[in-house]
């Protein structure tokens, strides 16, 4: 839990192992609602507005790709790599991602409620309001990468970690955690939530730094 010492063993993240076979150039056409899409790469394509709920993208490169208002609720991304994608108000609720490397994404108002993410790095980039309510995360690494006002609430988190991440305003109302180590992160600042840091792992500085938090939590009043 919150503040324990050094010799804390927190079970590792299992990171993914995405090996991508020769890819083979989409050809441009509007996505399909429960589609299949296996080994392709999609190369800066415009997805803006378009709607493809549970399709399946399976052995894929999606690189710099514009996903504005893009509905893909129910999807399933697995064993693929998501590069420089953008967007706002991207659909991926409940949505499933297992053995996927997303990096220099740049997104906001993702929503990402009851989505499943599993064996997922993410990597740079920045997350701007991203809604994982009821989401289940495990085996994620967040690494150098900057996530504001993420929404947390009473979503699942195991064998979490944050590297060299800033962290701004989350909210952990409800939140379970198991092995989740924060230790690594630049900034932590949470919102909402202070009390259900149990299942975490915090560093003594960070300690420092989140001690208003708790205090308020607690009704201390320090002056």
């Amino acid at each position: 839990m919150a503040g324990r010492g050094k010799g804390t063993t927190v079970r590792a993240v299992r990171r993914p192992e995405v090996r991508l076979p020769e890819l083979r150039p989409y050809d441009g056409g509007p996505l399909e609602s429960e589609g299949d899409y296996d080994g392709l790469e999609f190369l800066e394509t415009d997805w803006a507005g378009q709607t493809a709920h549970g399709a399946r993208f399976l052995d894929c490169a999606l690189r710099r790709c514009a996903l504005d208002e893009t509905v893909l609720s129910r999807a399933r991304f697995i064993d693929s790599v998501l590069s420089g994608v953008r967007g706002v108000g991207t659909d991926l609720s409940q949505a499933s991602l297992r053995d996927v490397e997303l990096t220099d994404a740049r997104l906001g108002g993702a929503q990402l409620h009851g989505a499943v993410l599993e064996r997922v790095v993410v990597r740079g980039g920045k997350i701007d309001f991203p809604n994982l309510r009821g989401a289940k995360l495990r085996d994620v690494s967040f690494e150098g990468c900057v996530v504001v006002e993420a929404d947390f609430s009473g979503a699942e988190l195991e064998r979490v970690s944050f590297d060299d991440c800033t962290l701004a305003r989350l909210d952990l109302t409800a939140v379970r955690m198991k092995d989740v180590d924060l230790r690594g992160a630049a900034a932590v600042d949470i919102a909402r939530g202070i009390d259900r840091l149990s299942g975490a792992v915090i560093s003594a500085a960070q300690l420092l730094d989140l001690a208003p938090a708790f205090a308020a939590q607690i009704g201390v009043r320090v002056e």
